[in-house]
């Protein structure tokens, strides 16, 4: 049998988009990208590890800001181009922006609305680590 890495349809740069929505609420937290190692490492540690493409480095999720996510169900869509996390969201905080999720902006009127709030100021969750 073919190994499930190699049945994701992987982008020419070797990446996957994922989609990360909580457990519980079904809230819809973030977007965000894998590739083969984030993704395998994802499946064997139970938390989320994403691929930075900013810093074109492994980024677990969590490893700054204790907001880990923890996998309660991985999935892949139909055509197999996409990931969608199921997760428990630690702390409540799955944005760096420390609102809930990064979704937070509405288009309202022609113009982009911030609707919900920072939770936490993102310099006191990544200056107290």
């Amino acid at each position: 049998m073919s190994d499930w890495l190699d049945q994701v349809n992987w982008n020419n740069d070797g990446l996957c988009p994922v989609i990360t929505q909580e457990h519980s609420s079904k809230q819809v937290l973030t977007l965000a990208w894998m590739n083969r190692e984030s993704l395998k490492l994802t499946a064997e540690t139970g938390h989320a590890v994403y691929w930075s493409r900013s810093r074109q480095q492994l980024w677990h999720k969590g490893e700054q800001s204790g907001h880990q996510q923890i996998i309660k169900s991985i999935r892949i869509d139909c055509d197999q181009d996409a990931i969608l996390l199921l997760v428990e969201q630690k702390g409540g905080i799955a944005c760096h922006t420390g609102r809930h999720h990064c979704f937070f902006q509405e288009l309202q009127d022609g113009q982009w609305q911030t609707t919900e709030p920072v939770l936490k100021d993102p310099d006191e969750i990544y200056h107290e680590r």
